[in-house]
């Protein structure tokens, strides 16, 4: 599967095709060179199943010999429904559903209402005991809560709008003035329903302060920053264009169900499963080779015991790739933990139980990461940092006071070195590291909180929510992007601003003040987040990796179900690039390569950049399912 505007065709308004329903079935339907409804032969039509369908025939047939223009029909809110069918498959097409019909947003309770149930039209109508929403009706055939898992796609130049809601829908207006009235009372529908506030522009400040108004107007905000993201000031090749390809290079099946990736810079790379760890070689073309095999039952019996009964969720690879640090949740279905344990690569044995601990007291933690981008090459490497829904902190292996702790008789406890415990309210769920070691911390609320390397204890920037858990978190080397995970969508912030004194900084290092630019969504188009399932959620996004100032990441990955998505980093950035025309609101980015699975994908990582080769942008992208796990290069051949 290639870019995404290979479906995202023109639709006529000539195109007569309509689409019906026969006890439950659909029509067969010729092959179509594109993706624009045909015109229909001589068709019986379809016999009206209801008064609202009588109404609207009765008023399209008036408009068609009553009126010099059908063009511009005469119904409130009118639109032109069209439905995608034939998925991926050679046979997709849109078909006409509605040659002419409205569009309603009413305020109601009852969202997936049974046929024959009466719609409540007004709030007014509702109980004072139940919550209402805002939802968008369409004919009998559509009615949705208003939200991102819509996946509304606007297309200002054909006056149109994409969604998903049981299938992939368009819609077509028959005027500019419409399609804009559109536009904007959904956004204010959408964002009451996110805030259960009503839109305007006090409670916009209310949501996401005064300093970050152009996240709400991004008509208003300073987007030079998107404008001059082509002045690229270091030598290397360039990110992926359209005449490349994603060549699989390695397939391999491995040692039980893999669980997580721990990618390294060196020699190896480790696929963490079930029962054990599989060491794989690193190449230039990926990684592979039936390598040592670490069962979680050698070595310290008792602690090793615990791992049998409960896969570790996350590796982590330290002090120059020879140990690696493995947490399992103590609940199932959450990801707290009360310790780690500690295993010698070399050795193939678990050497420590660790705890979690502060002030003679057990703690938890949800996550944890290196203290920087490139720390888990240094050698001598003991400290690490450590995240929970509200305390952030480093963990220093060695004893406070130079003492080696007794490992034989108890379980040793690691040292609180540096941290803040929050009262409350913060709900910390990732975080990552910069090549400086500044922090950045997504939380439940969508907030993105940003920390120097010097305090844990006030962030130095806060960017708002957008009304969505941020899940997942990443940073570029030298701190410029973000790239935040949510279930439906990406977001991509730039940290950079311009201090008082003119200089250039970060929002690490200092309060980026009220020039700050709006950032960019990236998403599925409609029928790609249709074809990826409704339970598939993004997953995981990360910039591809650098350890060295003065190289930049070239791309981005993400993983939904059986979809791993790439987009081109500095096409991303590039503020005149052609996806973000003709929108409205924040822009949105849908120009993307997807490489597909048979199975759902566990994680997708691009390997470090020293494995990118001379004729290649880029270093293999590892795509592990729980059985195999596949190596792919971005070729420039045609």
């Amino acid at each position: 599967m290639g870019g995404a505007h290979s479906r995202d065709d023109l639709i006529s308004d000539s195109d007569e095709e309509e689409y019906e329903e026969e006890n439950g079935e659909e029509e067969e339907y010729q092959d179509s060179k594109d993706e624009t409804p045909e015109r229909s032969s001589d068709r019986r039509p379809k016999t009206p199943s209801s008064i609202d369908e009588v109404e609207t025939k009765l008023k399209a047939l008036k408009l068609k010999y009553g009126s010099a223009n059908p063009q511009n029909p005469s119904l409130t809110n009118a639109v032109k429904l069209y439905l995608h069918i034939g998925g991926n498959t050679p046979k997709a097409k849109w078909v006409t559903s509605e040659k002419l019909t409205s569009f309603s947003f009413i305020k109601t309770s009852k969202i997936n209402c049974q046929d024959g149930e009466e719609d409540d039209e007004e709030s007014e109508n509702e109980e004072e005991n139940r919550e209402a929403w805002w939802v968008l009706k369409v004919a009998n055939k559509i009615k949705v809560k208003v939200g991102v898992e819509m996946q509304l796609k606007s297309f200002g130049d054909q006056r149109r709008v994409d969604f998903v809601t049981k299938g992939v829908w368009a819609m077509k207006f028959f005027s500019d003035e419409e399609y804009r009235n559109f536009i904007s009372k959904f956004n204010d529908c959408l964002f009451e329903n996110t805030y259960g506030i009503e839109s305007n522009d006090a409670n916009k400040v209310k949501v996401y302060g005064k300093d970050f108004i152009g996240w709400a107007k991004p008509e208003a905000a300073d987007d030079s920053i998107w404008e001059d993201a082509e002045d690229v000031s270091f030598n290397s090749p360039q990110p992926v264009r359209a005449n490349q390809n994603l060549r699989e290079e390695i397939e391999e099946a491995a040692n039980g169900g893999i669980q997580s990736l721990a990618l390294g810079a060196l020699d190896n790379s480790f696929l963490v499963g079930d029962s054990g760890i599989q060491v794989v070689k690193n190449f230039a073309h990926g990684i592979h080779g039936k390598g040592v095999y670490v069962n979680f039952d050698h070595g310290n019996q008792k602690s090793a015991s615990k791992l049998v009964h409960s896969t570790p969720k996350r590796a982590l690879l330290m002090k120059a790739e020879t140990n690696m640090l493995l947490m399992s949740p103590t609940t199932e279905g959450k990801p707290h933990t009360t310790g780690l344990h500690q295993l010698d690569i070399e050795t193939g044995k678990i050497v420590t139980e660790w705890k979690f601990g502060k002030d003679g007291t057990d703690i938890t933690m949800r996550d944890i990461i290196n203290d920087s981008k490139g720390a888990q090459l240094d050698p001598s490497g003991a400290t690490f940092l450590g995240l929970d829904d509200n305390r952030l902190c480093r963990w220093d292996m060695r004893d406070r006071n130079g003492i080696v702790q007794n490992l034989a008789t108890s379980t040793p406890v690691l040292n609180w070195a540096q941290g803040h415990q929050f009262s409350r309210g913060t709900n910390f769920q990732c975080f990552a590291t910069t090549g400086d070691g500044s922090i950045v911390v997504g939380s439940l609320d969508g907030k993105i909180r940003l920390y120097s390397t010097n305090s844990m204890r006030q962030a130095k920037t806060a960017f708002p929510g957008l009304g969505s858990p941020i899940t997942h978190v990443d940073v570029t080397f030298d701190g410029k992007w973000i790239l935040g995970t949510t279930d439906t969508y990406l977001i991509l912030i730039c940290t950079l601003f311009t201090d008082k004194d003119g200089k250039t900084k970060t929002g690490f290092s200092g309060r980026m003040g009220n020039r700050i630019a709006a950032p960019r969504l990236l998403k599925l188009t409609p029928l790609d987040s249709h074809l990826a399932g409704v339970n598939n959620k993004f997953r995981n996004a990360q910039f591809s990796w650098v350890t060295e100032n003065g190289k930049q990441e070239r791309h981005l990955v993400a993983t939904v179900g059986k979809f791993s998505v790439i987009w081109n980093f500095q096409q991303v950035k590039n503020g005149s690039h052609e996806c973000y025309h003709n929108q409205e609101g924040l822009k949105s980015c849908y120009c993307y390569k997807i490489v597909i699975k048979d199975d759902s994908i566990v994680d997708s990582r691009f390997m470090h950049d020293k494995f990118a080769v001379t004729d290649s942008p880029e270093a293999p992208l590892v795509i592990a399912t729980s059985l195999k796990v596949s190596s792919f290069s971005i070729s420039s051949k045609r």
